[in-house]
Order: C-alpha cells, then sequence, then structure tokens
C-alpha cells in the first residue's frame, strides 16, 4: 500500500509541476502583452 501512494504522490507532483509552468509561461506572455501595447502606445502619444 505504501508503494502504491508514493507512486500517486509522484503523479500528483509532476501534474502539479506541469501545470504550474504552464501558468508561468502564460503570466510571462501577458507581461511581453502589456510591454508591447505600453510601447506602442508610448509611441502613439508620443508622436
Amino acid at each position: 500500500m505504501s508503494k502504491q501512494k508514493n507512486a500517486k504522490r509522484a503523479a500528483y507532483e509532476k501534474k502539479q509541476e506541469a501545470q504550474g509552468k504552464k501558468v508561468v509561461t502564460w503570466i510571462i506572455c501577458g507581461l511581453i502583452a502589456i510591454a508591447v501595447i505600453f510601447i506602442c502606445s508610448i509611441m502613439y502619444v508620443m508622436s
């Protein structure tokens, strides 16, 4: 029973790690998009 519990825990940790990486990727992409929009708006205001 202990081996089965450890296997489930390892699978859960692996799944959580994959989801965490996905969230970090989305956050970074969002920040880059916001930066591009900000740069475009500054260029529009300055012209």
